[in-house]
């Protein structure tokens, strides 16, 4: 398909798609820094403890070359021996063996992390394709590693013959030497050999470990359509939200609705805003806004309240700093405070009158809304 197309990749991996492929054990790895992390760390270790090495062995070799008639006729005295000689050599070695894991888990993190994943345990038997595999003979990749055993051969080759060349008077002088001191100086030269011609290896890393992460990074490549298609799967569709963000106002809108009833007073414009007010005296420290509105939902409120008797008062200036700087569900701003108190006992005052008659209240006016709390609106 075209999409699975190198050209229609055009996108870098997601984190979402590394993380994919992390679970699955597919991180960047490169075996020739592995494998150079392993040589040069044990070559250099054969060459630190190459003289405890070489003494040890030659007091090995020493006493099981040396025989005599009592242990040949106990035979339990030889085995004793072997054991020895086992627990010797052990323990020669093992400071390089520890060394040597140590470079074994170190190398890999260097590059892509240590990761043990189950799901790289599992049989791929897509892999025993066989257009797979010759597809995979002539890939990109393929070519590389290619190219990189005919270097390696190359570097390999070249550096043994140079040192075989250069040393060769000293190679040939070591059957002169007693054995004593031929054993050392022989371990010595090896050492330095190997070290020399791993080496040389460092190029080809050099050269490997960028390939490897440039590699990595282009097969996870992703299309535009991969990309469209996880943003709608990590984000939601668009539309999808758009329709529950619609649902959750409109169920926000009616319990708002709902506290309509309950309010002492609402606030209108008269026609643009509308704020409803409540207060409880001793179970409120100031007055709260229960709903607020601009135009047909300003309206609705004004009917509502108007449904059920609750006070509307026309106060423009008030109206429109309380839609303004006021939050549904919240007190409102100390700064209001005083022109809502105005506001309040006017209506204490209109439920007397209702109740007991007497001198009608006087609408407030002139109420004290401070400077930069009223926005002014053309169409007020």
């Amino acid at each position: 398909m075209a999409e699975d197309s190198d050209l229609e990749r055009t996108e870098s991996a997601s984190p979402r798609r590394l993380e994919d492929a992390r679970s699955k054990g597919n991180i960047p790895r490169s075996r020739e820094l592995n494998t150079f992390a392993i040589l040069i760390v044990g070559g250099t270790g054969l060459l630190m403890l190459g003289p405890k090495f070489s003494a040890g062995l030659l007091d090995l070799a020493q006493h099981w070359f040396t025989f005599d008639r009592s242990s040949l006729e106990h035979t339990d005295q030889l085995w004793s021996s072997f054991m020895d000689a086992v627990i010797t050599v052990l323990m020669l070695f093992i400071p390089l063996m520890v060394v040597l894991i140590i470079a074994v888990l170190a190398a890999p993190m260097s590059i892509g992390g240590w990761l043990f994943s189950v799901e790289a345990l599992e049989p791929d038997f897509g892999r025993l394709n066989p257009l797979k595999g010759i597809t995979r003979m002539f890939s990109v990749t393929s070519l590389v590693e290619l190219a990189k055993a005919v270097l390696k051969a190359v570097l390999v080759g070249s550096v043994g013959y140079w040192v075989v060349m250069s040393k060769q008077d000293e190679i040939l002088s070591l059957v002169k030497e007693p054995v004593t001191g031929s054993i050392p100086h022989m371990a010595h030269m090896l050492a330095w050999t190997f070290i020399l011609i791993t080496g040389a290896m460092a190029f080809i890393v050099a050269l490997d470990v960028p390939f490897q992460l440039w590699d990595y990074y282009r097969k996870l490549r992703m299309t535009k359509e991969e990309v469209r298609r996880e943003a709608k799967e990590s984000e939601g569709d668009p539309m999808l939200k758009g329709r529950i963000r619609a649902m959750q106002r409109e169920a926000a809108r009616k319990r708002m609705m709902s506290e309509v009833p309950k309010a002492d007073v609402i606030v209108t414009n008269p026609t643009h805003y509308a704020v409803a007010l409540v207060y409880r005296q001793g179970e409120m420290r100031a007055p709260r806004v229960v709903a607020k509105g601009s135009y047909l939902l300003a309206q609705r409120i004004r009917e509502l309240g108007e449904e059920n008797n609750v006070p509307i008062l026309e106060a423009p200036p008030l109206a429109r700093a309380l839609y303004k700087h006021a939050e549904l569900d919240q007190e409102i701003p100390t700064t209001l405070f005083s022109a809502v108190a105005e506001v309040l006992a006017y209506v204490y005052q209109l439920r007397s009158y209702n109740k007991e008659g007497g001198p009608m209240p006087q609408l407030p006016t002139d109420l004290p809304v401070p400077p930069g709390m009223d926005f002014e609106d053309d169409t007020a």
